[in-house]
């Protein structure tokens, strides 16, 4: 990294730069008086930006080939990112998860909101798995690992480095064993051990930002037939059968998932009231409803319908199918729990889907729960779009 009186600096255009000095740590490459040797500049690179009005601006990492240019690092201009910074940052997180997590399993790094754009770093106990979603971060993993090995007993750390979100900053898509020999995990939740794969599963391997919903549906599952559609690894499902229930039935599109979610079951003495199906979740719920099936609990936690802009209409449509399909399996009096994580959703339109879901199915509810993430996924006050997880808690009439 270059030393701070050597660091490029960069100008904001006229005008340009409203929401940076207002708090934002995002500038856009049209905010930017673009200049051809700005172009020619590496990916990741440390600069300082000055705006006719403001002189100090910080110190941000710049990517020329990405739609958001400059991301701030810090507020001093002449700030040394090295080794020693990172490990402050770092331990600014960890010391924020032992006051809101009470256990070694969650998300240690949430990008902007601790103050390293980009970066995700999810722990499982004694293994760590970070995704470097920047082309600053992807630099500055040497010292990103570097201070997670002096700060935490880690067995191993992985990069998960295949997040599409790379492709935006130039970066290649890859998995890696960066320390030990083997990542073979666990999560401990809610007292059911949940085997995880941090080298091949989804994202990082387990979905960390659903705990508190998981523990308000899992309340409700005693007794009850539970129906867990889009179950990953079983989840929602599994913490339902530690809870009472009286029968799970966990339904993914995805033969390895489900077959940790099995595992799961298995190694927690629970496979005498779970069941897995392979099959995608329009045509399980539709099975339902002709079979005349009905649960006492529905959960739909489905990948991102709205994966960009340009799809969120469609995705916001496939919402309301998916709430309409699962409103039909409740039980009169029984509970429906709809997520999305497309961050393209936005909150209102997604919750007059659900609304609108229920009222093509017939059926009447009350809405006992609007929420989003738990607190090991930090939102920075001045990113309300990185406020992706959205979830709503229904009983069905």
């Amino acid at each position: 990294m270059t030393e701070p009186a050597e660091r490029p600096v960069l100008h904001l255009a006229a005008g340009q730069g409203r929401r940076l000095k207002a708090g934002s740590p995002w500038v856009f490459s049209n905010e930017l008086k673009m200049l051809p040797e700005y172009r020619r500049m590496e990916p990741g690179c440390l600069v300082r930006l000055e705006a006719d009005d403001a002189p100090r601006l910080g110190t941000f990492m710049f990517n020329p080939h990405s739609l958001i240019a400059a991301r701030l690092l810090d507020r001093d201009p002449a700030a040394v990112i090295d080794a020693a910074w990172v490990r402050r940052r770092l331990a600014s997180a960890l010391a924020l998860r032992a006051r809101v997590c009470d256990t070694d399993y969650h998300r240690l790094v949430h990008a902007e909101a601790d103050g390293l754009p980009g970066l995700i770093v999810d722990r499982y106990g004694d293994v760590a798995v970070l995704q470097a979603n920047t082309a600053g971060m992807d630099r500055l993993t040497p010292q990103i690992v570097e201070a997670l090995t002096a700060l935490l007993p880690l067995r191993a750390v992985v990069a998960r480095n295949d997040a599409a979100a790379r492709r935006h900053e130039g970066l290649a898509e890859s998995v890696a064993l960066l320390v030990g020999e083997d990542a073979a995990a666990v999560v401990v939740e809610g007292g059911v051990r949940f085997p995880v794969d941090p080298l091949s599963g989804q994202k990082t391997g387990w979905f960390f930002d659903q705990r508190p919903n998981r523990d308000r549906v899992a309340a409700l599952a005693g007794g009850a037939r539970v129906l867990d559609v889009c179950c990953h690894v079983g989840a929602f499902g599994l913490r339902c059968a530690a809870a009472g229930a009286a029968q799970v039935t966990l339904v993914d599109a995805s033969a390895p998932a489900l077959a940790l979610a099995q595992q799961a079951a298995d190694l927690n003495g629970l496979s005498d009231r779970v069941s897995v199906r392979r099959d995608d979740a329009f045509e399980a719920l539709a099975a339902c409803a002709n079979a005349g099936e009905r649960f006492d609990v529905v959960i739909c936690d489905p990948p991102a319908f709205a994966k960009s802009r340009k799809d969120a209409e469609a995705g916001l449509r496939a919402y309301g199918r998916l709430a309409r399909l699962a409103a039909a399996v409740v039980t009169p009096g029984g509970f429906l729990f709809l997520a999305s994580c497309s961050h393209h959703a936005a909150l209102d339109a997604w919750a007059a889907q659900n609304a609108f879901g229920l009222f093509r199915a017939r059926r009447e509810g009350r809405l006992l729960f609007t929420g989003g993430a738990g607190p090991d996924h930090p939102v920075h006050p001045h990113l309300p779009e990185t406020a992706y997880l959205k979830a709503q808690l229904f009983q069905v009439l």
